[in-house]
């Protein structure tokens, strides 16, 4: 087994994670570095801490020198962070000792990396965004094409009353609206620069760091938090609460798919099926258990990270490395989740005559608590219901389905109202609504 299912040849199509797997390798974080640390010295040329024909070369050089992130392994497993290594071979590469000196100038490893970071979840939350929204226009097109088709609502696990495909997928569509909902003040709350310098004072970043710092935030399009948060992981856990959030979602809509194509069900149909090895009649649910699995693990990786959001005084490294290890993977998860949940959703359809014959199966007993709110209009409830409770075991003695029982016991109330396509309630409103929120 690969110690990463994205980055093995072997599970990577199980767990696809496209392009988001790409902003999660060390090519891309070095990229990211680099590009911190050219923008931080263009800045500081502007404002006259460095020389500003320094400031330019390094700005240059940040964007044209290719750095292979297997030369800086050796300094990085001796430093426990890969900043040491990356300036030293910057400035080498630069081959101008008299401008690569500004290189790095004032700030500390932990400012270049989780600066870095950001700009690459940056890049990872636009592309959630791309996909959520395929998604939810996927599911509010279902939602609006079934509003009325009946299917069993189950409580439990058992058959409790009559709801439509359409509201059902609604319910899954409004947890993943929501959240697309929450993006605009989740970057607000995220996407924040570093520059504090060594133990958050910026005391070498020259008079005025927090001018330096709002530049630099500027420069690079991310927040300036007014602030160091080298030993608040504020942004870090509020990312990793809605990756949760999201693999969570994507977990309960594969949960109820994955029952719904169980055998002696099916009462929906996947574009793509999983076979066996020796049973040629089976169809796996390969894709929900997927997505199950992933959801799994986010939950897992979330309690990680909430775990190493206790840094230790000013800094802490083994609590920074724990984020490390942890982060990458649980973005990912969703991230893999979410691209899975697409294609499933795009080649999933209801099969209404099963859905019909589930209906059927409950022997009317399904219309139980409407026959109680019926009967109720003419006596006490509670006389209603030890009446219908009657008629239910009646029915179940005799085999027979519960609306015959109840008609020969009470023939003027009026059957047709028991008829599906009369007892969804607010079911088609529901699918519609949602619907109609995607559509605006």
């Amino acid at each position: 087994m690969a110690g990463s299912v994205f980055d093995s040849p072997l599970h990577a199509k199980l767990f696809p994670a496209g392009d988001m797997g790409r902003l999660f390798t060390d090519t891309a974080e070095v990229r990211a570095m680099m590009l911190v640390e050219g923008s931080l010295a263009k800045v500081q040329g502007t404002l006259g801490i460095i020389p500003e024909i320094s400031a330019a070369a390094i700005h240059r050089a940040s964007l044209e020198l290719q750095i292979d992130p297997s030369g800086l392994g050796t300094a990085t497993g001796q430093n426990g962070v890969s900043i040491p290594g990356l300036v030293a071979e910057f400035r080498k590469l630069m081959q101008a000792p008299e401008h690569a000196q500004y290189l790095h100038f004032g700030a500390t490893s932990q400012d270049i990396t989780d600066t870095a970071l950001m700009l690459r979840v940056r890049q990872l939350l636009a592309l959630q965004e791309n996909g959520l929204k395929t998604l939810v226009r996927d599911l509010a097109t279902l939602a609006r094409d079934h509003a009325t088709t009946p299917m069993v609502a189950r409580t439990y696990g058992q058959s409790a009353t009559l709801t439509s495909f359409g509201a059902t997928v609604a319910v899954w569509g409004h947890m993943l609206a929501d959240l697309m909902d929450a993006l605009p003040a989740l970057r607000d709350d995220v996407l924040w620069v570093s520059l504090s310098g060594a133990a958050g004072t910026g005391s070498v970043l020259g008079p005025n760091p927090d001018e330096v710092r709002q530049h630099l935030a500027a420069a690079v399009g991310l927040r300036d938090p007014k602030r160091s948060w080298h030993a608040d992981r504020g942004p870090i856990l509020r990312l990793a609460a809605w990756q949760t959030q999201l693999a969570a979602a994507l977990g309960k809509i594969a949960q109820d798919v994955w029952i719904m194509t169980q055998s002696g069900m099916k009462t929906v149909t996947l574009g793509a099926k999983g076979g066996s090895s020796t049973m040629p009649q089976k169809e796996n649910p390969v894709q929900p258990s997927a997505i199950i699995a992933l959801a799994n693990m986010a939950s897992g990786l979330n309690a990680t990270l909430t775990q190493a959001a206790q840094h230790r005084e000013a800094r802490d490294g083994a609590a920074w490395f724990t984020e490390w290890m942890a982060l990458p993977q649980l973005c990912l998860t969703a991230g893999s989740a979410l691209t899975i949940s697409g294609t499933m959703i795009e080649g999933l359809a209801p099969n209404t005559d099963a859905m019909a014959v589930q209906i059927a199966e409950t022997h009317d007993m399904i219309m139980a608590e409407a026959v109680t709110f019926a009967l109720a209009k003419t006596m006490p409830r509670p006389d209603a219901a030890a009446l219908l409770k009657e008629a239910v075991q009646l029915a179940m003695s005799q085999g027979t389905g519960l609306l015959k029982v109840v008609q020969s016991r009470f023939p003027d109330l009026d059957m047709t109202q028991f008829e599906p396509q009369h007892q969804l309630g607010a079911a088609p409103n529901l699918a519609r609504g949602f619907a109609d929120r995607v559509d605006a």
